[in-house]
Formats: structure tokens, C-alpha cells, sequence
């Protein structure tokens, strides 16, 4: 009989593992299965060639990886200007049967996209529009139906309009979310050290800031990143962030100088609404 229990112990301590190893690489799969995923949407042969030269200072395929975004999640993109990253998150979307939000001042704030869905009903049909931050002039994204909201080099746009309006702005975020929902934040970032009175003219912002607008509207920081970071960056401009590329304010004046310090030193912040 003590042999046989002595046989029974050893076969569940050998299944145990195996099982665990089992479901190890079934999580491992289905993480590759998502990169490759990743890795065909910023590969997609729809994005413009202007766009795409941008890469090397955006790390998308990276960024997204990062904050966890997977082809079948309901996903918010907040102020997509032009659509840099539409052009990705759309076919990233329709890959997976995913669901993707654009979410901007209504209407204004969509029109790059609409221009975008007129010249390409294929790619860009499916994405949804809706206002951000909500008024009621236009849909807004439902209460608790995103996995993941997505912002890139925007929170600098609400704080211009006042603490108030980035503290309203993150709280709307975190009720478009699932508990347990992703906020990602990419965003020019000032040094601790400098003035905050900073952040009201030059584009650039503290992670402080940031953190602190996020926290009191319930959030939790769950990581953060270097992948956009570049440490050429001074940070000393009169004429803000937009003297540095793509923008160059500056015209020919310094050109090759702000050229070789490439596009803004940025913070990656991956926060997470709390799952109860």
C-alpha cells in the first residue's frame, strides 16, 4: 500500500510541473502569436511612406507590445491628429476582429480620419468615431467597454487648457475602461528638476504631472518604459517641443542641429485601471 501511495505522490509531482510547462508555453504562444501580430499591422503595406520613416523615433512595434495591446481588444485612441498610429491600430484591429475608437474634439479633431475612411473604406471603414473629452455634440466612447486607451504626446494638448481640463480628461478615460483596462501614455517629457511652469507653453511634461492627474482619477502605475527615450534631447527651446522634428519650427535656422537630435525625449507610462 506505501507503495503504491509512495507511486501515486511521485506520478502528481511529475504532473504538476508538466502542466505548468504546458500552460508556460501555451501563454508564451499566444504572446509570440500577438507580437507577429504587432509586427504585421506596423508592417502594413496601407501606411504612408512619410510614416513610416518615423518609426525608428516612435518604436511602434515595441510601444504597443509594451501596453499589451492584442488584436481582438476593444481599443481607444485619444486625439489621433493625423493618424500616425491609426494607420496602425486599424489593420491591427481588423486582424483580430478587434474594435478600434478614435476619440477627439467633435468634429474637428476626426477629420484626418474621416479623410482616411473616404480614401480606404477597406482598412479604415470599421473604426469608430467619437468625442473626447465628451460634451454630448457627438458619441462618446461607452462606459467600461475599452481594454485599453491609448494616448500619444497629448496630455500636454489638456494641460494647456488648465489643470481642471486634464483632471476631467482623465477621468473620463478611466470610465471608458474595463477594471482591469490599460491606459497607455506616451508623452515629451520634462525633467523633474525643471520649472512646472514649463509644462503650460513647451509641449513637454513631468512624470510627476502625469502620475498625479492619473492617481486621482483612480488609475495605478503598472510600468514604465525607455523605448521612446532620447537623451539628446536639451529641453531648452523658446519655441517649445515643436522646434525638434517632425515640426521644426525654426525653419533652416539650426536645421542639421535639431535634425541629428532626432524627435523629443518621452516618457512611456502603462497604467491600469484597478480590477475592483
Amino acid at each position: 500500500m506505501r507503495s503504491l501511495l509512495l507511486v501515486a505522490s511521485t506520478a502528481a509531482l511529475i504532473a504538476v510541473p508538466a502542466a505548468a510547462m504546458q500552460q508556460g508555453a501555451h501563454a508564451g504562444h499566444e504572446a509570440h502569436k500577438g507580437h507577429d501580430t504587432v509586427a504585421a499591422a506596423v508592417a502594413a503595406p496601407t501606411r504612408t511612406p512619410a510614416n513610416l520613416a518615423r518609426d525608428p523615433y516612435r518604436h511602434p512595434a515595441e510601444t504597443l507590445a509594451f501596453f499589451g495591446v492584442n488584436p481582438g481588444d476593444t481599443v481607444v485612441e485619444l486625439w489621433p491628429g493625423g493618424g500616425w498610429y491609426t494607420e496602425i491600430l486599424a489593420p491591427l484591429a481588423k486582424s483580430g476582429g478587434g474594435t478600434l475608437y478614435v476619440a477627439a474634439p467633435w468634429e474637428r479633431g476626426l477629420n484626418k480620419i474621416k479623410e482616411k475612411q473616404a480614401a480606404d473604406a477597406g482598412t479604415y471603414g470599421a473604426v469608430k468615431l467619437a468625442e473626447f473629452p465628451a460634451t454630448g455634440a457627438g458619441a462618446k466612447v461607452p462606459d467600461g467597454s475599452a481594454d485599453v486607451v491609448l494616448t500619444f504626446r497629448n496630455v500636454h494638448n489638456w494641460r494647456f487648457g488648465g489643470s481642471d481640463k486634464a483632471a476631467d480628461a482623465f477621468k473620463q478615460i478611466f470610465a471608458m475602461l474595463k477594471p482591469g483596462g490599460t491606459l497607455g501614455v506616451v508623452e515629451h517629457r520634462l525633467n523633474e528638476s525643471d520649472d512646472s511652469a514649463k509644462e503650460e507653453k513647451s509641449g513637454y511634461m513631468k512624470k510627476s504631472s502625469i502620475v498625479a492627474f492619473a492617481e486621482a482619477a483612480g488609475f495605478k502605475l503598472a510600468g514604465e518604459s525607455e523605448i521612446n527615450a532620447n537623451p539628446k534631447d536639451t529641453k531648452d527651446y523658446p519655441k517649445g517641443v515643436w522646434t525638434l522634428p517632425p515640426n521644426l519650427t525654426e525653419g533652416e535656422t539650426d536645421r542639421a542641429k535639431y535634425v541629428a537630435i532626432g524627435e523629443s525625449d518621452r516618457m512611456t507610462l502603462k497604467f491600469v485601471k484597478p480590477a475592483s
